[in-house]
């Protein structure tokens, strides 16, 4: 038995979840179980929707104590094309139970769900947001993407389950300043994991395209300075960023003004919910966060990235001076896909998180 760990957005949250749940807890209780949206950007997903359930085959049904259900991923987990996912690579790489937040059927049945999967874990809700925008207040000018983690703030609200909410890495996501986070973090005391805790991610960390995530870990592993991502010019590592910052749930909902009103309205369907997000911040709820880079005709993946010394080269033009970038950058940089992330990994000989440029 263990707590149940929340990945409050989706995509590669999973992979700094599992960073925070070893930080927390360790792994004396064996695999920590990770919930979290199936919720990809349009380079993996090209759908760029919230899945559901009924989008995979191979999901394993978990019964729990109370009656309720859920599904699990596993590495022979499908999705349906055309959509894509990187959950089954997750269930393969990463050393926890992936269990799916399908919010399909509303805030309520979310909120059934979660609870079911903490009664499966035998104890408290750890909410793991990877950058900090579960604390928005709906005006940051660089915000992009509240309504993921506001449903998830509000669902665990509505279980009654006691829940601690936790910041990793503040700022690392581009979308709320630093100096912002730390502000509304003022009274937390932050854990900092261990290298073994980014050292149990790093099969993840060698191919998904997440960038938060990777940040953070490079973070933990001691690096400083600017970071060159795909929607930021110039992130930066500071003495803060490797921080994972609890607070209670009930501060966490203060701030963030669409999970108060989700707990409030308790809208009855998820697109009731998401026109909530919509009407509070102006951001479409259900639309993907905006790609960047884009290109007219991307390639399919598998494209022989170029030799050491050329990419490098390209890569330092593209970085505009920045300390490190991260590998989904570089990739798109060199019109490479994000399947071509561990190729270029072999080219460059990096082993770690980011790639350093000076």
């Amino acid at each position: 038995m263990s707590d149940l760990y929340v990945a409050a957005g989706g995509g590669g949250d999973p992979v700094g979840t599992l960073i925070a749940a070893r930080a927390i807890g360790g792994d004396r209780a064996g695999p920590p179980l990770i919930a979290t949206y199936a919720w990809e950007r349009p380079e993996v997903d090209p759908t760029a929707a919230l899945l559901g359930a009924g989008d995979f085959e191979g999901l394993v049904r978990e019964a729990a104590a109370d009656g309720g259900g859920f599904g699990a991923f596993t590495p022979a987990t499908r999705v349906r094309p055309p959509a894509g996912s990187t959950m089954p690579g997750l269930a393969r790489d990463l050393p926890a139970r992936l269990l799916l937040l399908d919010p399909a059927a509303g805030l309520a049945a979310l909120a059934r769900q979660i609870a079911s999967m903490a009664a499966a874990a035998g104890g408290r809700i750890h909410v793991v947001d990877v950058g900090g925008d579960v604390l928005t207040h709906g005006d940051e000018p660089a915000l992009c993407s509240p309504f993921g983690d506001a449903l998830t703030l509000a669902a665990c609200r509505l279980t009654g389950v006691p829940t601690t909410v936790h910041v990793a890495g503040p700022g690392l996501d581009g979308e709320i300043e630093e100096r912002t986070l730390l502000e509304r973090l003022a009274t937390s005391r932050p854990l900092v994991p261990d290298r073994d805790a980014v050292a149990a991610a790093a099969r993840a960390l060698a191919w998904h395209p997440s960038e938060a995530s990777a940040l953070w870990a490079a973070a933990v592993l001691g690096a400083r300075g600017t970071v060159r991502t795909v929607r930021s010019s110039a992130i930066r590592l500071t003495d803060a960023s490797p921080g994972l910052y609890p607070l209670p749930l009930e501060t966490a909902v203060g701030h963030n003004p669409v999970a108060r009103t989700l707990v409030e309205e308790r809208p009855e369907t998820l697109r009731a919910a998401a026109d909530v997000s919509h009407r509070l911040t102006g951001i479409p709820g259900l639309a993907s966060e905006h790609p960047g880079m884009p290109r007219r005709n991307p390639p399919a993946g598998g494209t022989p990235p170029p030799d050491r010394d050329r990419a490098v080269k390209s890569l330092r033009e593209a970085a505009g001076g920045a300390d490190h970038i991260t590998l989904r950058y570089a990739a798109r940089a060199l019109g490479l896909t994000w399947r071509d992330i561990p190729a270029l990994r072999t080219v460059l000989g990096s082993h770690t998180p980011l790639l350093r440029l000076t």
